[in-house]
């Protein structure tokens, strides 16, 4: 079973996700063990992440080691229909397409969850909102998940504190090997690719703004420095501003950056980071783009009201004129923009993130059943043979303590 857009895609597909495989040697090491033990035999497993080639082939990695298999996407806008052939093709209940209304968007959702997996794997938190809402039925079989991205453990983060979360969820994205790579240099190059790609502007002189610097923003922020950019971070974090300043950046609140920027990237997972105050102060032909996982940082409804007429100015770039002449463009509808004008991630920093999945989704088959609902860290032994295993894929090789240097650092000196 599954309802997809146009089958005849296939092909397609399949040599896109053949294409990453090539560059996810971790998750390809991972499945040759996984077809071997078959952890997941017996067991259903649900997952809703961005539907393009690298998640195809977690899907088929997880389906290596046993599993039965539905898959929908993220975001509808992320959703590549040559995957979701290819996946079907495969024999995976796949269920999405590109461009899906919000209410074909939550019935993808359901039909993913409606055999009542045992695992899911979710992105920015979607799924355990249905199983928490309006299907908790859902949820009979579930032994627990894992969670993907920083905006879905603040969900998750919420409901474990009110006491509301009856079922163990790993917190992938705070594994050292996910958001030391994924959310800095993976979100730092995919976000420039999309923009790049949809503009075909240069970015070399250009004053950029980049709101927040948590792993994602700094990663854009370094990025777009090293493109040529003059580059402003706002931050509300005393903290996190400091490093900024001290990494060469300058720092001000958004209400100055909004007349000086050319370029604006919000990663702060926060709503109305950019709205009408703002939008009055800048310039004409300013690029809006959005790195946070959900379409709320850059208040659309304030754009709208703004806009004496909205026009698409080209694939992925829509410009709101306002009444004195000026256009404000933004990008993706104010979605993710490295994953809707681009490719998302890099598959060889995707591999580090989708092992870590794979390997919590052995864990929690193996020991989910004894967790009492919650949220949980990543078990460090797993994070740790992640890092490994991409090290030597790269060839490397760690420097190995003496007996005596190992002494002296547990203080036996």
């Amino acid at each position: 079973m599954y309802a997809i857009r146009d089958a005849s895609l296939a092909p397609l597909g399949r040599q896109r996700i053949q294409w990453v495989r090539e560059f996810m040697p971790v998750l390809s090491g991972i499945r040759a063990d996984f077809e071997k033990e078959k952890p997941f035999q017996g067991l259903r497993i649900a997952v809703s992440v961005h539907m393009e080639a690298k998640t195809a082939y977690l899907a088929l990695v997880l389906r290596a080691g046993g599993a039965e298999v539905r898959a929908t996407g993220s975001n509808p806008l992320s959703t590549k229909d040559d995957i979701c052939a290819a996946l079907a093709a495969e024999g995976i209940e796949v269920f999405g397409w590109f461009g899906a209304t919000e209410d074909e968007y939550k019935e993808h959702l359901r039909k993913t969850l409606e055999f009542c997996p045992h695992i899911i794997i979710d992105d920015g938190g979607d799924l355990v909102a249905m199983l928490l809402g309006p299907h908790p039925e859902y949820a009979r079989d579930l032994i627990g998940g894992c969670e993907e991205t920083t905006t879905g453990v603040h969900r998750l983060r919420a409901l474990a504190g009110a006491g509301k979360l009856p079922f163990p969820m790993l917190d992938v994205n705070d594994a050292d090997s996910k958001h030391l790579f994924d959310n800095r240099h993976g979100t730092g190059q995919s976000v420039w690719d999309g923009i790049l790609y949809a503009t075909n502007n240069m970015i070399t002189g250009r004053t950029v703004v980049v709101a927040g610097f948590g792993f994602c923003g700094s990663g854009i922020a370094q990025r777009a420095k090293g493109l040529g950019a003059n580059v402003i971070v706002t931050e509300v974090d005393a903290h996190r501003a400091l490093e900024a300043a001290m990494e060469g950046y300058r720092v001000m609140p958004m209400e100055a950056a909004a007349a000086l920027g050319d370029i604006f990237v919000t990663a702060t997972g926060c709503k109305d980071v950019i709205c009408r105050r703002h939008f009055e102060r800048m310039k004409h032909n300013v690029i809006l783009a959005n790195a946070g996982h959900f379409d709320v940082e850059i208040n659309k409804e304030d754009l709208r009201a703004m806009a004496e007429r909205i026009e698409a100015r080209k694939p992925f770039i829509d410009g709101y004129r306002l009444l004195d002449g000026r256009v404000l463009n933004l990008m993706a509808d104010g979605r993710l923009v490295n994953i809707v004008a681009g490719n998302g991630h890099p598959a060889d920093i995707m591999d580090m993130s989708f092992a870590l999945q794979a390997l919590c989704a052995r864990h929690l088959a193996r020991e989910g059943r004894s967790l009492p609902g919650g949220l949980y860290h990543v078990p460090a032994a797993i994070d740790e043979e992640v890092a490994q295993r991409k090290l030597c894929a790269m060839g490397l090789q760690l420097d190995i303590l003496t007996e005596e240097q190992a002494a002296y650092l547990k203080g036996g000196f």
